[in-house]
């Protein structure tokens, strides 16, 4: 992180960096690139992007995605070519652009008191300050998908405990039937019953604690550790050798009765079987229902280079996407939620969801806290296969202490 941290410095010294990620045209137009990281939504971008060019023809917006989009951003940033408008991951990469000085300061711009305010506090936390450089444009969560019919067909209501979710799947299973299909074979989709339990289990002080080496994992992760392996008990597919896209295609099948994934499944689900009667609920992490919460981040954040020669037209182009009927597009066209004030989600797969919107029921991704290089989803994959609570839970501090002493 040290490193990276001096990387971002040189770039933003160096004076080459002022004509990044933009120019002008002979024509007069000007010429803006868009940097994103969502290889599902560039359909979708492209369609908001022929919108703003119609209405405003001097402004060409230029698309760009990439495989590995954060590593491309990284390896530019050491180029001293920082692109003019991004939309990016609001994690920890996030966090240390804007705590670089890389990023617009869009302090007293109108445009935040647009978005919901939890979501510029997990973006402000992300970079250990009070300055927004970046507006959350759309939100993910973390769910628990589940087949409508065959909930209904067993007698079974949504869970809102812990012990009710167990006492469900053993339903499940006395009825012949399965109730999870894992996809572990993908480390990174562990992270989505990690994050849930993690964030309703732990206790909203733990990351500043670990910060400040007042507590450990190993002190308040146990119940985590624990309740992952009662899941695995419940799927009966090959776990690790399963991935994101056979657990997506199965359950749209109607193999399972659950499926711990995230909301960005619903399109994928619904492709492979239109047909699917499918819901969502928060994963109930504890038994006292006040407690559990829908772990929602920013999945999109959209922000400027601090040093483009073009910041007024890349912050049209943001004030463009944020346009309420803009960003109801969007969250229609990805089923994903919106940062933007009174834009809600209304597609019935995910539509009881809202409530936690409503009430303000949300709590963002623990791991998006975590030291970048942690690499905690292999950490979570390896723990597992293997089962060892005890040895799980030193690795995640002994790396924890690692990555930040960098």
């Amino acid at each position: 992180m040290k490193k990276f941290k001096m990387l971002i410095a040189t770039s933003v010294a160096a004076v080459t960096l002022a004509a990044c990620g933009g120019g002008g045209a002979d024509d007069g137009t000007v010429k803006l690139e868009f940097f994103q990281n969502k290889s599902e939504a560039v359909g979708t971008y492209d369609e908001l992007i022929a919108k703003f060019t119609e209405k405003y023809p001097e402004i060409k917006i230029e698309q760009n995605h990439v495989p590995e989009s954060e590593t491309v951003l990284r390896s530019r940033l050491a180029q001293n070519d920082v692109p003019a408008i991004m939309g990016i991951s609001g994690n920890a990469t996030y966090g240390e652009l804007a705590a670089a000085g890389v990023l617009h300061d869009f302090s007293g711009d109108e445009k935040i008191s647009r978005v919901q305010p939890a979501y510029v506090d997990m973006l402000n936390a992300l970079a250990g300050k009070d300055t927004p450089n970046g507006i959350p444009y759309a939100a993910n969560a973390n769910t628990v998908l589940y087949n409508k019919d065959m909930f209904e067909e067993l007698g079974l209501d949504i869970p809102t405990t812990w012990d009710e979710f167990i006492a469900v799947a053993e339903e499940v299973v006395a009825a012949g039937k399965t109730p999870f299909y894992h996809t572990y074979g993908d480390a990174w989709t562990a992270m989505v019953p990690f994050n849930a339990l993690a964030a309703n289990l732990q206790g909203d002080d733990f990351l500043e604690k670990r910060n400040n080496n007042e507590v450990t994992f190993k002190e308040r992760y146990e119940d985590v550790a624990e309740n992952m392996l009662t899941l695995l008990g419940f799927a009966n597919n090959d776990i690790f050798g399963a991935g994101y896209d056979q657990g997506n295609t199965a359950f749209a099948n109607g193999d399972v009765a659950m499926y711990i994934q995230g909301n960005w499944a619903v399109g994928s689900i619904t492709d492979a079987n239109p047909e699917a009667n499918i819901g969502a609920f928060a994963l109930p992490a504890s038994n006292d229902v006040t407690m559990n919460r829908l772990v929602s981040g920013v999945d999109t954040v959209l922000t400027i280079s601090e040093n483009t020669k073009h910041k007024e037209e890349a912050q049209l182009f943001i004030d463009f996407l944020l346009r309420p009927e803009n960003a109801q597009f969007y969250i229609d066209k990805e089923k994903q939620f919106s940062a933007v004030e009174g834009v809600l989600q209304e597609d019935p797969t995910v539509v009881d969801l809202t409530r936690h919107f409503e009430e303000g029921s949300i709590t963002s991704f623990p791991d998006h806290y975590y030291p970048t290089g942690m690499q905690v989803e292999n950490l979570v994959q390896e723990f597992l296969i293997n089962k060892d609570v005890d040895a799980f839970l030193n690795t995640l501090d002994s790396e924890w202490d690692k990555v930040k002493d960098r």
